[in-house]
């Protein structure tokens, strides 16, 4: 079992944006599932965090929420990323991939 990471501000909206646009509508439960999963149960959510990054996203017009039914027969908020998601989404994998290889390039220079 690996120990829980520290995410960076901004990482879960982020990861909560794509996991809407990989799997399409899905409720918050689900969301935090999926995350959890990918991270290969690195990051633990609970309810009050995910759903803030819920409200944040769907204020700033980047995920939508529309009430249905879930799996188990019960009412549940489905989200789904916007246009607006889908581009801010973009943009930050750009940056997110820059940094990345701007932080390798200073790590690979601790080694030598």
């Amino acid at each position: 079992m690996s120990p829980q990471l520290e995410m960076f501000k901004g990482t879960l909206d982020l990861m909560v944006l794509r996991t809407l646009e990989a799997m399409g509508a899905m409720h918050g439960f689900g969301i935090a599932r999926r995350i959890e999963q990918v991270s290969g149960e690195s990051i633990l959510l609970n309810q009050g965090t995910i759903y803030a990054s819920l409200v944040r996203l769907q204020q700033r017009g980047l995920i939508r929420g529309e009430w249905g039914i879930s799996d188990n027969n019960r009412k549940a908020k489905f989200y789904s990323i916007t246009k607006r998601g889908a581009k801010r989404l973009a943009e930050a994998a750009e940056n997110w991939d820059a940094m990345a290889a701007v932080m390798a390039r200073f790590f690979a220079e601790e080694a030598n």
